[in-house]
């Protein structure tokens, strides 16, 4: 058999990786046909070989490629080559694994992907409008700093720089944390959807630490001072001996990340962290600044106008913004 094409060699790497790291199998689907097109040199008469389940989730996972965010079954079938029926199983099993999201008759790239695109340092638009940033927070105050986005009731680490002495915190880039017992997440849930919240208390609050917010009641108190404050700390609330002071990274709209700082420590860390939190908000601000600043959209315009031509004043709302942002937290990530 002959080596997969450089597009689906990195699927399939990604779709093993994914195996290996969230401890997910990957999809079992029952044998089909192979495919008329299928990869040649498969048997010494030149016939064409099979594909693998791998090859064929991968193939699947590679129609998705292209301009379009969304595809039909119809779509994904004409640009993978691979039969209706196969298709449709390996969809439906990429949805439950949430390689893929369905919208209606639709599916687009889901948020696993999202985890796999950070774990092989996939480089993204907010994760390189941060890092710089979050290089000189953490040179600024000598602790491990995260960039963090929500992913349900759960915050996905986009982020972690830190030095030797940060090994000790339980933390990795692509892991999840419940979004009510860390700093980032409560950060943008005090700042995000107004179910956010409820949503994260319908599914439960389980005890991490003796120190964790597992009443309903605690946990509104403790959002409700987090919007007025604007930054949130974690209180040894996730891990043993762990305090963090996070700050979300938005404008006059809803949060659609967070960035923290953690260190190990008990009250003697605490009160670093509370003297440290102008800096972590600082630091969020000015990474918004970077994404979506008036300096930076003149500057992107200026340099798609053509040279003689009038520029036009660009006019983003709110409201515009907002939903730009909830596109990158979806899809531009990847």
């Amino acid at each position: 058999m002959t080596a997969p094409t450089p597009g689906q060699a990195g699927l399939t790497e990604m779709l093993t990786r994914a195996t290996a790291v969230s401890g997910a199998p990957v999809p079992s689907v029952p044998s089909v046909p192979s495919v008329p097109s299928g990869r040649p040199g498969g048997s010494p008469d030149g016939a064409p070989h099979p594909l693998s389940l791998l090859e064929k989730a991968a193939e699947v996972l590679g129609a998705f490629d292209g301009a379009e965010p969304r595809l039909s079954l119809t779509e994904v079938v004409r640009r993978s080559g691979i039969p209706r029926s196969s298709a449709h199983r390996i969809l439906d099993q990429l949805v439950g694994l949430r390689w893929l999201d369905r919208e209606g008759r639709d599916y687009r790239m889901g948020m696993r992907m999202l985890e796999l695109g950070a774990l092989a340092s996939h480089h993204n638009r907010l994760r390189r409008a941060a890092l710089p940033l979050l290089h000189s927070l953490h040179e600024q105050t000598g602790h491990l700093v995260h960039l963090a986005v929500p992913d349900g009731t759960e915050v996905v680490y986009l982020e972690r720089i830190g030095g030797l002495d940060d090994r000790s915190v339980p933390s990795r880039v692509g892991g999840r944390m419940p979004a009510y017992c860390t700093g980032a997440g409560k950060a943008v849930l005090a700042f995000g959807e107004p179910d956010a919240a409820e949503r994260v208390v319908a599914a439960g609050l389980r005890p991490r630490t003796p120190a964790t917010l597992v009443r309903p009641v605690a946990l509104r108190s403790e959002l409700a001072a987090v919007r007025d404050r604007g930054i949130a700390f974690d209180r040894e609330e996730s891990f043993r001996g762990v305090v963090c002071v996070a700050a979300p990274l938005r404008g006059a709209g809803r949060a659609v990340a967070a960035i923290s700082l953690s260190c190990r420590g008990g009250a003697a860390a605490r009160r670093e962290l509370e003297r440290l939190a102008p800096a972590v908000l600082a630091c969020s601000r000015a990474v918004w600044r970077e994404l979506y600043g008036p300096g930076r959209a003149r500057a992107r315009h200026a340099a798609a106008t053509p040279p003689g031509s009038v520029a036009q004043r660009p006019r983003m709302s709110e409201q515009a913004m907002d939903t730009m942002m909830g596109w990158l937290g979806r899809s531009e990530w990847m």
